[in-house]
C-alpha cells in the first residue's frame, strides 16, 4: 500500500487522538514508538478501523491502537454499556470475572471503574474465574449484566469481552444492539472514569462474596444423578487447566467428592503466554498431549483438559485395559456419550416430564436420534451458546409446557449438563463426565465400548471441521467473497467433484432460524457442508457431516481423511 501526505496526517491524527485517551503506559508506548519508527504498515493496520462491539462481545490482539484490544477500548465499550443499562433498567448492577490472559486483571478493574463511575453497582472477583461461574453468579447475585475479559480458546495474543444479561446467558437481541450501538458512539471525552479506592468507600464497587463460589460448588454436587457410585470408586483422574481459571474449580470439586485429580504440574498455574502451548485449547491433540502422559503415568481412568475461561471441556479415554494408549474424544463424541448417559439416567430414575436437548445447528445429528428415540425433545439453534440458553430461558418462562432442560452441546467442545448456568460449562460438564464413568466402570464397561455400541445402535456417523485464515483488511473482503461465491449455487451444481442437492442459506427468509450468515450445502451423494465465518476469529469454518453408507463403518473411517484432503483443497 502506498502511504501517501493525505494517508499519514490521517493515521498520524488517529494515533495521537488515541496517545490522548490511553491511560495505559504500555500501549500508549506501542504507538508512539511505532510512530518514531516511521511504522507506516504497522500504525496502519492498528488504525485502519476500530473494534466494534458486536453480537459477541469484542475480541481482538492485546496491544496499542483502536484495531487492538486495550484500556481504552475496554473503557470505551464499558461506557457504552453503562449508557445502555441506565436506560434500560433501574438502579442496573454488574458482576464482572477473568481469566488468565494478559492484561485481564487490567481490563476487568477498567471496566469496573467505568461502570461504578457511571451509577452501575458492581461487584468485581478478586481473581480468576472461569465463564461458567460468571454466568451463575449474575443469576446468583440477581445483577442487571455480567462481563467476562477473556479471549476463551485463542492464541496468547488475543484478549476479549463477553457481556451477559440477567439470565446468565451472554447478551441477545434486543440487549446486544441496543449496547453496541452505544459502544460504537462513545467517544473519549464520553467515559467517565474515578479511582478505585473511592468507588470502593462510596459502595459502588465490592469484592464477589466467597459465598457465590460456595454455592456453585453446591450446586454442581447437587447436580449428580448417581453420587453414591462416585463416593464408592476407586477412580484416577488426570487433568489439565492448560494455564487457565478452570484449576481451582475442578480439583476443589473432585476432591469434596474423593477423587483423585492429577493435575499437569507444568500447565496448572495460570499464564497468558501459555508457555507450553501453540493453542489452549482442549481439541488439540498438542495442547493435550502433556495431560494423555501424566494419564499414562497415572493409569488414568479419563484424561480431561479445559481452557483458560474454562468453558470447553476435552476429554481422552483409554483405548485398553493397560491405560496405555488414549483416545482423544471429538466434541461430537463426548456430546453423544454424554447426552446417551443423561437420557437413560433420567428414564432410570424416572423423571417426570420431557427432557429438552438443545444443540447447535453444526453439532453432530446423531444427538437428535438418540434423543428423540428416547423421548426428548431436541431442538436445533444457531451457533453461539447464546442460543442454547435462550431455550433454557423458555423452560424457565414456561414456553414449552411438561418440558425441563437436561442438555446442551456445540461440536467445538462446549457442554452443559446444569440449568443454572446459561453459557456452556466445563467444569459441572466434567464432573458429570467422570460421573458417567464410574458408573459405566461399575457395571464393566469402558467409555469406548458404550461408545461403540451407540454406533452399533444408531448407525456410525463422523465429521470433519476445518477452517480457512483470512488476517487483516484484505482478509475480510477475502471471507466475503468467498460466501457470496458460495450463494450464487443451487441444486444440480456440482462442488468439490459432488453434486449439489440444496442449498440453505441462513440470511434468507422463512428458514426456522435468526437471519446468520451460514450456508447448508447437501450433496447427492450425502454428505452435509456447513459453511460459516467465525464470529470471534478471522477465519471461515466448515463443518462436513458423512454417515456410514452401504460399506458400512469401516470404509467410511479409511475414507475419512481422504475425503477431508480433496475438501480442504477445492475450499
Amino acid at each position: 500500500m502506498e502511504f501517501t501526505e493525505k494517508i499519514r496526517d490521517g493515521i498520524l491524527a488517529s494515533a495521537r487522538d488515541y496517545i490522548a485517551s490511553e491511560t495505559n503506559d504500555v500501549f500508549r508506548a506501542e504507538v508512539e514508538n511505532a510512530i518514531g519508527l516511521g511504522d507506516w504498515e504497522g500504525l496502519y493496520d492498528r488504525f485502519y478501523t476500530s473494534l466494534s462491539f458486536g453480537t459477541a462481545g469484542m475480541r481482538g490482539v492485546i496491544g496499542g491502537g483502536t484495531n487492538r484490544i486495550n484500556t481504552f477500548m475496554v473503557r470505551k465499550v464499558t461506557q457504552g454499556l453503562a449508557d445502555y443499562l441506565n436506560t434500560a433498567v433501574k438502579d442496573p448492577s454488574c458482576v464482572i470475572a477473568y481469566d488468565s490472559r494478559e492484561f485481564s486483571p487490567e481490563f476487568a478493574l477498567s471496566a469496573a471503574r467505568v461502570l461504578a463511575s457511571n451509577g452501575v453497582r458492581v461487584y468485581l472477583y478478586d481473581s480468576l474465574r472461569p465463564v461458567p461461574m460468571l454466568s451463575f453468579a449474575v443469576r446468583h447475585l440477581k445483577t442487571t449484566s455480567g462481563i467476562v475479559i477473556t479471549a476463551s480458546h485463542n492464541p496468547s495474543k488475543y484478549n476479549g469481552y463477553k457481556v451477559y444479561w440477567s439470565d446468565g446467558g451472554q447478551v441477545t437481541p434486543p440487549h446486544d444492539i441496543g449496547i453496541a450501538e452505544r459502544a460504537n458512539a462513545v467517544k473519549a471525552e464520553d467515559i467517565k472514569d474515578q479511582d478505585e479506592a473511592k468507588l470502593r468507600k462510596s459502595g459502588m464497587l465490592s469484592s464477589v462474596p466467597e459465598s457465590v463460589d460456595e454455592a456453585y460448588y453446591a450446586m454442581v454436587i447437587a447436580s449428580l444423578r448417581r453420587p453414591e457410585l462416585i463416593g464408592q470408586s476407586t477412580v484416577n483422574v488426570a487433568y489439565t487447566p492448560l494455564h487457565g481459571s478452570g484449576n481451582r474449580p475442578v480439583n476443589h470439586i473432585l476432591s469434596t467428592l474423593g477423587i483423585e485429580c492429577h493435575t499437569v504440574r507444568e500447565q496448572q498455574e495460570p499464564d497468558g503466554k501459555f508457555p507450553t502451548v501453540k493453542l489452549p485449547n482442549p481439541e488439540s491433540a498438542e495442547a493435550m498431549q502433556r495431560a494423555i502422559a501424566l494419564g499414562r503415568e497415572i493409569k488414568a481412568d479419563i484424561v480431561l483438559g479445559t481452557d483458560p475461561d474454562a468453558d470447553r471441556l476435552g476429554i481422552a479415554i483409554p483405548t485398553d485395559g493397560s491405560k496405555s494408549g488414549y483416545l482423544l474424544l471429538t466434541g461430537n463424541q463426548i456430546a453423544v456419550l454424554l447426552v446417551d448417559y443423561l437420557l437413560s439416567t433420567a428414564k432410570e430414575l424416572k423423571r417426570e416430564g420431557t427432557p429438552l436437548v438443545v444443540k447447535s445447528l453444526v453439532t453432530t445429528d446423531l444427538v437428535r436420534k438418540i434423543a428423540e428415540r428416547n423421548g426428548a425433545a431436541c431442538h436445533d439453534v444457531l451457533t453461539g451458546f447464546k442460543y442454547i440458553a435462550e431455550e433454557i430461558a423458555r423452560v424457565d418462562d414456561g414456553v414449552y409446557p411438561g418440558s425441563y432442560f437436561l442438555f446442551g452441546c456445540e461440536e467445538s467442545y462446549g457442554f452443559l449438563t446444569v440449568p443454572s448456568v446459561h453459557d456452556k460449562d466445563a467444569v459441572s460438564s466434567a464432573v458429570a463426565a467422570v460421573e458417567m464413568m464410574c458408573f459405566y466402570a461399575s457395571r464393566g464397561i469402558t467409555l469406548q465400548q458404550r461408545l461403540d455400541a451407540i454406533y452399533s445402535e444408531y448407525g456410525y456417523s463422523t465429521e470433519v471441521v476445518f477452517s480457512n485464515e483470512y488476517e487483516g483488511a484484505e482478509g475480510k473482503e477475502k471471507m466475503k467473497a468467498i460466501m457470496a461465491s458460495l450463494r450464487t449455487l443451487g441444486k444440480g451444481d456440482t462442488l468439490v467433484s459432488r453434486t449439489i442437492e440444496s442449498v440453505e442459506d441462513l440470511l434468507g427468509e422463512n428458514t426456522g432460524f435468526p437471519k446468520a450468515d451460514v450456508i447448508i450445502i447437501r450433496f447427492a451423494s450425502g454428505e452435509k457442508l456447513v459453511v460459516r465465518p467465525s464470529g470471534t476469529e478471522p477465519k471461515i469454518k466448515y463443518y462436513l457431516f458423512l454417515s456410514e453408507g452401504k460399506d458400512g463403518r469401516a470404509a467410511l473411517e479409511q475414507r475419512t481423511e481422504a475425503i477431508k484432503s480433496e475438501f480442504m483443497a477445492a475450499l
